[in-house]
């Protein structure tokens, strides 16, 4: 099989199988989006939804956050993951927001990586769920999830995995293409025991050619 062939049949599975993916994060503009996706940093999108309506009722924007005391912001986010550097962040980003970008996030992918506590998977989130720009952003379960299958080969880094996505994919199903593997890889493909007798990619998965031999 080409790696052509193996795109194209990923494709068509997710493509009937999974026609609407989005984000499982909750939110209703850029700002919280974004605060949400700095939460979700090795914390769970479940408990992302659990804490940010508090936290969105009493900071609704960048300049009530940034005006917020670091220990304030804690206390809302305490649950989350590494909430003291997630606080602090959330601060940072808040204020250089409203000194530099009139409190609004910026479109731009290397914009946003200059605001505290946002790497290029963040920008990249941002880009293609509110921003509607093409860019696969890439966590743990795209990696792991893009290299089991072979639509990467052989990358060292989450930059190797998202240029050989890019490549590929057509631009088009960049967005939805990201939270395909999201979603499988947190369901299905998961890290430690993936159910392969759930998933439906047995044709095209390298995985399990190699690990589930007769």
């Amino acid at each position: 099989m080409t790696i052509k062939e193996r795109y194209e049949g990923v494709i068509a599975w997710f493509s009937k199988t999974m026609p609407e993916a989005v984000t499982e994060l909750n939110y209703n503009n850029p700002f919280e989006l974004l605060v949400a996706v700095i939460l979700s940093a090795q914390c769970t999108d479940k408990r992302v939804n659990i804490v940010t309506p508090d936290l969105f009722k009493k900071y609704p924007d960048s300049y009530t956050m940034s005006r917020a005391e670091q220990s304030e912001i804690f206390e809302y986010i305490k649950s989350v993951t590494f909430p003291n550097n997630k606080a602090k962040h959330l601060k940072e980003m808040s204020r250089m927001l409203v000194s530099d970008y009139e409190g609004e996030v910026p479109r731009d992918i290397e914009e946003m990586q200059k605001l505290p506590g946002v790497g290029r998977k963040t920008a990249n989130v941002m880009a293609v769920v509110v921003f509607d720009i093409p860019a696969m952003p890439v966590d743990t379960h795209v990696f792991r999830v893009s290299e089991r299958i072979g639509l990467s080969k052989g990358a060292k880094t989450p930059l190797d995995t998202e240029k050989q996505l890019v490549k590929r994919f057509p631009q088009s199903l960049l967005a939805i293409a990201h939270h395909w593997l999201i979603l499988h890889g947190r369901y299905v493909c998961k890290a430690r025991k993936p159910l392969c007798e759930n998933c439906g990619l047995h044709d095209f998965c390298l995985y399990y050619k190699t690990h589930n031999k007769k």
